[in-house]
């Protein structure tokens, strides 16, 4: 009797002790995961804010796979979190962003978008000793600074512009071409490596002109371009400006070809262009290409894309997605996450992405680069050829 008078005290204790014993286990289990955060930086707000949520979409996708197969990074179950900052595209705001992420302690970068972004906050990045991949910003300058911290997985305006110019001439059979640019890092660099491998390939420059990333009034250009009569105008810049410069076009009646970058590559181009986008008239030239085989793994990334945003990629996801896995992957093999472990290991791997495969050289850029070539036809992009 006595011992069944003590049972509710046992059970009491009993449950206590299990309690105290979970308490103990998931203590300890917790102990043991550890936070890796991984920056973004981007344009998410502004004209361009399509493509800085782009970038975003693809690092957070390869994040959230991450988590979910549980990965274990020096014996110790990892948990990532994205740290993601809005640079609106501006070249101050982007080192204070870049500043920011340093204080917030990411052990590594995936971004800017813009070359004019990416440059002034790669100082800060390489003063921190973060590890930085940009996937989009195609300036040499950036990989000619000297950073052993700084990698790109695209290539660069020299690479693309040289591509550009030898096609314009040798393809197209183009003689008289005019040249704009944004003034931007990016658009003006690009401009200038097009103009470069257009001369050299015996292409007439007959117009060079000027805008601003802002602007939205072509008139007076575009006027004095239409009277030199050029096969083709070459714009550097972006998808939010050579649109309406398209739709004026059409206004003014200028019948040329109008030529590209990645930056007016963008899915979002048909609606910015409206009833400026005729088929067949847009050139443009995407970093990165796949071919054979690797064409499905892109296809399938791109319905998981749509799958998990209910929206189609704009350009520059599939590098985000890619150069995020890399960095992952370094952090792996290297067993720590530490930038100045994994760093070493990041600069010399080979990964096999969705956009190819990555290898980077002695400067950060990614070796035996592919271009891919577009025009649009129906309101959608059409692939004409992978060129390397």
């Amino acid at each position: 009797m006595r011992l069944l008078s003590n049972a509710p005290f046992l059970a009491s204790l009993l449950a206590s002790s299990i309690a105290s014993s979970l308490c103990v286990l998931l203590s300890t289990a917790h102990a043991q995961e550890m936070v890796v955060r991984i920056g973004h930086a981007g344009p998410l707000t502004g004209n361009i804010a399509h493509l800085g949520k782009d970038t975003e979409n693809g690092v957070r996708m390869a994040i959230d796979e991450a988590n979910a197969k549980g990965i274990s990074i020096g014996g110790k179950k990892v948990k990532f979190v994205m740290q993601s900052e809005d640079d609106g595209a501006e070249p101050r705001q982007a080192t204070l962003v870049a500043q920011k992420l340093v204080d917030g302690k990411v052990q590594g970068l995936i971004g800017h978008v813009n070359s004019g972004t990416t440059i002034p906050a790669s100082k800060i990045y390489h003063d921190a000793g973060i590890p930085q991949i940009s996937p989009s910003a195609t300036n040499p300058k950036y990989t000619l600074q000297g950073y052993q911290n700084a990698f790109r997985v695209v290539a660069n305006d020299a690479q693309l512009g040289s591509v550009m110019g030898r096609y314009a001439a040798q393809t197209l059979k183009l003689k008289n071409v005019a040249v704009v640019d944004d003034r931007s890092a990016y658009g003006q660099g690009l401009a200038d490596e097009f103009l470069k491998s257009a001369k050299a390939n015996g292409i007439n420059i007959v117009s060079r002109q000027f805008t601003t990333d802002k602007s939205t009034d072509f008139s007076a250009i575009l006027t004095a371009i239409k009277a030199k009569q050029p096969d083709a105008i070459f714009f550097g810049g972006i998808d939010a400006v050579g649109g309406p410069m398209l739709r004026q076009m059409k206004q003014l009646g200028i019948s040329a070809k109008f030529m590209g970058g990645d930056g007016v590559c963008s899915e979002q181009m048909p609606v910015l262009a409206g009833e400026g986008l005729i088929d067949d008239v847009v050139l443009c030239s995407e970093p990165g290409g796949v071919e054979d085989a690797q064409k499905k793994v892109m296809e399938d990334f791109r319905t998981s894309f749509r799958k998990k945003y209910t929206g189609n990629v704009q350009i520059y996801a599939p590098y985000a997605y890619d150069a995020t896995w890399l960095m992952i992957t370094a952090m792996q093999k290297a067993g720590s996450a530490d930038p100045a472990k994994y760093l070493p290991i990041m600069a010399s791997s080979k990964y096999q992405g969705v956009t190819g495969l990555i290898e980077f050289d002695a400067k950060g850029d990614v070796k035996n680069s592919a271009l891919t070539l577009y025009t649009f036809r129906n309101k959608k992009r059409v692939q004409l050829a992978v060129v390397r």
